[in-house]
Parts: C-alpha cells; sequence; structure tokens
C-alpha cells in the first residue's frame, strides 16, 4: 500500500458544521479516488487506540474527548504521492499557520479541534487504514478495472 494510499479522518466539529461535502469536494478536485468511507462514532476506548501515539502528550484527553463528541467520517484516499499531497491538501495542524485554501485554513475551528486528520507517512497510513477498514471494504482503482 505505501505510497499510494493515505487515510484521513473529518473530525466532530466538522462533521457538525457540516463540511463534509466541501471537504469531499476539495479531495476530488485534487484526484484522490476514494477507496474505502464510513461514517461512524468512536467510543473512548476506540479513540484512545487510535490516538495512542500521543497518550503521554498534555492535550490526549482533550483529543479524545473531542474525538468522541460526534460522529467522523473516515476514509482510505488513494493517488500517487498520497500522503504528501494530502498533507498539502489539509495545511498546517494551527489553522492560523495553514496556508491559505487550505482544508484546515478554511473549515478548522482551532489547532485542537482541526477539522480533519491525514496520515504522517506511508507506513502510519496503513496502519490507519487497516484500524478503520477490512480489506473487503476497500475498493482500489485497480479494483474499479482503472
Amino acid at each position: 500500500m505505501a505510497g499510494r494510499f493515505t487515510f484521513t479522518l473529518i473530525k466532530p466539529g466538522a462533521v457538525r458544521n457540516e463540511y463534509i461535502g466541501p471537504i469531499l469536494a476539495m479531495i476530488n478536485d485534487k484526484k484522490f479516488h476514494i477507496v474505502a468511507m464510513k461514517y461512524v462514532w468512536l467510543t473512548r476506548n476506540e479513540a484512545e487506540k487510535f490516538y495512542a501515539v500521543h497518550k503521554d502528550k498534555h492535550f490526549f484527553n482533550e483529543l479524545i474527548d473531542f474525538m468522541t463528541s460526534g460522529p467522523i467520517v473516515a476514509a482510505i484516499l488513494e493517488k500517487d504521492n498520497a500522503v504528501l499531497d494530502y498533507r498539502n491538501l489539509i495545511g498546517a495542524t494551527d489553522p492560523n499557520k495553514a496556508a491559505e485554501g487550505t482544508i484546515r485554513k478554511l473549515f478548522a475551528e482551532s489547532m485542537q479541534r482541526n477539522a480533519v486528520h491525514g496520515s504522517d507517512s506511508d507506513e502510519t497510513a496503513i496502519v490507519e487504514c487497516d484500524f478503520f477498514f477490512s480489506m473487503f471494504e476497500r475498493f482500489t482503482l485497480q479494483d474499479l478495472g482503472k
């Protein structure tokens, strides 16, 4: 999977503010193919497992509270150079430092409520994709004959 896939979450604040459509439109405009997608509400246990890498950081509990405050949209995206291209599309974690026209600049409430998550490496993308989706739930361009 390395190189062609990345993972994203549209976070509860962006879902609550009805930004799913505009965010997905930006993803489509940048020629990403949506391999898998689901609308779910994370339990505290699921959120803690997903964000375990941040367990010892000062913002962990606030992050978990936020990520369990409402439904999210999880998706696997396919495109050459997917991780880097998606990181460029979403912008910096702090929306005040994000480039104009990026998802976080347009839709984030704050650094802690930054609208979307995006994988930070090919290796992380694999782990994150596998956390949310079975192989049965994925439909790549190759699967579709493209």
